[in-house]
Formats: structure tokens, C-alpha cells, sequence
């Protein structure tokens, strides 16, 4: 989808999940599934596929460590990692014997993966680089490069909200391929503008004859369990995936996650769908502007302009080469290569673009995405329970919701469900019918249009 304007041909793609894998039949008929990415290696070595220009993917990587890297695999997780890496091994192996050059690699992850604990992203960038032993860190750099005796590889962290999209998703976007290409004239740019700070938007707003209103001018990240687990996130306590449609509470409907991520309306919503299945493939996906910025920089790429010379005095105590490779660490925002260049590798490129929550919003009419009472008084049980912070607006918004049913019938709905374990907890209960009754009291003010005292 990101790369549809590119003068590109999509050889083949990797997919297990049954609603994904409907939605890329659906769309890319012609585009063949070669399904478990384990088995990719022998496919591209019996040549059953082709060894394409470029790889790209993302795989998960909680449980890789240093260990696993030398001398197996902890589990399952850390294994499709190697895999990876495995992957990009046998396409240029394939390569090689038709004399082609080593492809690209185009690796994403969630920037966690630059402190954890094992080491997973060392291993991943020193197996890559080509090393005999795995680069560590106690914490990786937002952006970096090493060069390697096999590959070049840089990285950077970039945020889905400076690229159009009302959403805070910072990934961490790796490109790589052999040392005669310079990954960092890619992911990189020469900074140029200065960009004034996030700006301030009406949370209040008209659209399509209805009133909105938003907690926040972007949402936190759309994670992939948003369609279950929509009130146990983060993002539920600050509001930022909720939104009050004509007075009502609700989640984001499938079509605004769909614009969320920089999809097409209704690109998920095949016959087979299910709004659980929309939510978790639409939160699995890459964010489609940020995909096209790399591309496009992808295809422009001709030659080293940056010129970077690890050997420069300006590395004096940043870098570390060894066995024959080097490391530069360019912080998070920008780094200054001499005096007329200094490079931009902060979350946001050169040219920064805002969108905004209305142009997300859409008058929704599904019932099963609005808040109940029992929803609403459960978010507020919990933020109590855990000693949470919650956004004013939002809890005002929960408890006025959860002041339209009695709390016995409240209590009756909501047992039919498993509680959490402080469920009978008499302080947090005494603490819920507190602001209960402050809420009717107030309501009652409001009805009898009474001034609000303080």
C-alpha cells in the first residue's frame, strides 16, 4: 500500500495469520503467500521464489539474546529473529550466483527493542554488519550505524505523528545492505527547518452535522488488542483512543483506525471481517506514510552525499571498531558531521506534516463501540485500584456515564464477569459511591440549572 506509486514489483510476501493473510488475497491476488517465513531460506535456495532487490519486515524480538545469537535459540520468538537474518543470508546468497549485488534489508521494531535486556537488537545489527562477535550496549542509541565487513546498517526512530498521522507510533526503522551503500543517506537528512512544538487544535469541533470531542490532539499508539483489551492500555486512561460523539463516550471505529494507520476507508472491511480481526491487523500494520517517506528516499538513493568518516576527530569517545568494523552512535536528534552539514535523525523528518483528529473522525452507529455504565464505572473501579492517573475531562466524561444506571444494577451486570482482585475492596468502594454521589449531585444541579459551586 505505501509503496503503490513506486515503479516497484512485489515478488511475494510472508503470512500466517488467517484475516491478513484474506485481506492481502483480497487485494494482491497476483502477489503469491509463501506463508511460514521459516520456510523462506529453502525456498529462495531451490529457487521455488525470487531473490528480490529488497526484504523488508518485522519480527519480534523480546526473548533474542547474546546466547541465543551464539549458540541457539532460547524460544520461539528470539528464533524467528534469527530467522530474519537467515532470510537475508540465503537471498544474497541467491543473489551472488546470478551475479547480482546484496539486496536491502528493511527491518521495523517497536524502539523497546534498543533496551532490552538481552541484547536482541546487538546481535540482530552485528550478525547484519557481518561480525564475529555481537556489539553490546547497555542501551542503543535512537539512531546509529555500523559498518560492517558485510553490510552497512543504520537505523532511526521515527514517530507516525510528524508524517500526517494523529498518532504518537515511534518505531525503529533499520536499512541495510553491503558496504558500498550507505544506509544513513536514507533514513537520514540534512536538517534544515526547525520544527515549533506539537500545535494546539480545537478538542472540541463540528463535523458531518454531529459534535466531537477528543482528549488530545493525537492518540497514543494503536495497539493490536485494542478491539479487547480497549479500557486496560495506557491510551485508556489519558483518553487519547476515545472520543465523545454528540455527548456519547465511544472507542474508535475499524474506519478510524483505519485512517489512524493511513489506509484507504474500509481497506480491512472485507466479507469476513470482524471488528476484533480489523482492530488486530490494523495495530499489527506499519503506519503507511512513514513506509512511503522510506521508499521514496529508497528510490531517490544514488551515492554517499553525507560523506561520514568514522576516523574524524568529531568521533573522538563516540565510536568503537571491532574486527575491523565501525559503530557511530548519532544520538536522538541531530548530529553535526562538519561545519557545513549537520544531519537530522531525531523522530521527526526535515519536512514535518500534522494531521489532525477531525480529519479521522466519522459519525459512527455501532452500539458495540460505545461505553456502557458498567464499562464506564469499571474504568474508573480500576484507575482507583491501581492509584492511576486518569485525564480530568475523561473521568468526568466516565463517571457522568456511569451515573445513568443505579449502582446496585451496576453491580449486578458487572459480576457476570471475572473481577479483578481488589473487586471487594471496601475503601475502593466507599471511594467509587463518593464520586457517584458528587456526579448526581451535580447532575441534579445541572437539571435544575443551578450554578455549580466549588
Amino acid at each position: 500500500m505505501a509503496w503503490k506509486k513506486l515503479p516497484w514489483t512485489f515478488k511475494w510476501f510472508s503470512e500466517i495469520a488467517k484475516f491478513p493473510s484474506e485481506v492481502l488475497a483480497l487485494k494482491y491476488p497476483d502477489v503469491p503467500n509463501v506463508g511460514d517465513m521459516n520456510s523462506i531460506p529453502e525456498q529462495l535456495c531451490r529457487e521455488l521464489i525470487d531473490a528480490p532487490d529488497l526484504i523488508c519486515g518485522g519480527t519480534p524480538c523480546q526473548a533474542f539474546s547474546l546466547a541465543g545469537w551464539k549458540n541457539g535459540l532460547l524460544d520461539e520468538r528470539g528464533n524467528l529473529t534469527l530467522k530474519f537474518v537467515e532470510i537475508a543470508e540465503a537471498n544474497d546468497f541467491c543473489r551472488s550466483r546470478k551475479g547480482l549485488a546484496r539486496g536491502l534489508v528493511l527491518w521495523e521494531n517497536v524502539e523497546g527493542v534498543l533496551a532490552d535486556k538481552t541484547n536482541a537488537f546487538g546481535c540482530l545489527v552485528s550478525s547484519l554488519a557481518g561480525l564475529p562477535e555481537a556489539l553490546e550496549r547497555e542501551k542503543w542509541p535512537a539512531a546509529g550505524i555500523v559498518r560492517g565487513v558485510k553490510r552497512n546498517v543504520a537505523w532511526r526512530v521515527l514517530d507516525a505523528k510528524y508524517f500526517g498521522l494523529p498518532q504518537q507510533r515511534r518505531r525503529l526503522y533499520l536499512l541495510a545492505s553491503d558496504p558500498g551503500f550507505f544506509p544513513e543517506n536514507v533514513l537520514f537528512e540534512k536538517q534544515s527547518n526547525v520544527f515549533r512544538g506539537y500545535p494546539e487544535t480545537a478538542l472540541v469541533f463540528e463535523k458531518d452535522g454531529h459534535t466531537f470531542e477528543v482528549f488530545r490532539e493525537y492518540t497514543d499508539c494503536l495497539y493490536s488488542s485494542y478491539g479487547t483489551k480497549w479500557n486496560g492500555n495506557a491510551a485508556a486512561y489519558n483518553g487519547s483512543l476515545f472520543v465523545l460523539q454528540d455527548e456519547r463516550i465511544r472507542r474508535l471505529s475499524p474506519l478510524e483506525c483505519e485512517r489512524l494507520m493511513g489506509f484507504p476507508d474500509n481497506y480491512t472491511a472485507i466479507a469476513s471481517a470482524k471488528n476484533t480481526n480489523r482492530y488486530q491487523a490494523l495495530g499489527n500494520s506499519w503506519a503507511v506514510p512513514v513506509i512511503s517517506w522510506i521508499g521514496q528516499r529508497i528510490h531517490a538513493y544514488r551515492r554517499d552525499v553525507y560523506d561520514i568518516r568514522p576516523q574524524d576527530n568529531l568521533f573522538q569517545g563516540q565510536g568503537q571498531s571491532p574486527e575491523n568494523a565501525v559503530f557511530i552512535d548519532l544520538g536522538k536528534d541531530t548530529f553535526r558531521v562538519s561545519d557545513d552539514l549537520t544531519i537530522n535523525c531525531g523522530v521527526m523528518p526535515a519536512e514535518v506534516k500534522i494531521g489532525s483528529m477531525k480529519q479521522i473522525l466519522a459519525v459512527n452507529q455501532d452500539e458495540a463501540i460505545y461505553l456502557s455504565p458498567v464499562a464506564s464505572l469499571g474504568m474508573i473501579r480500576r484507575k482507583l485500584e491501581r492509584n492511576l492517573n486518569m485525564n480530568s475531562r475523561l473521568e468526568e466524561v466516565l463517571l457522568q456515564r456511569s451515573a445513568q444506571m443505579p449502582k446496585h444494577e451496576i453491580d449486578k451486570q458487572s459480576k457476570r464477569q471475572k473481577r479483578g482482585r481488589m473487586s471487594n475492596n471496601k475503601k475502593i468502594e466507599n471511594e467509587v459511591l463518593a464520586l457517584l454521589h458528587e456526579q448526581n449531585r451535580a447532575d441534579k444541579r445541572v437539571r435544575n440549572k443551578q450554578p455549580l459551586l466549588f
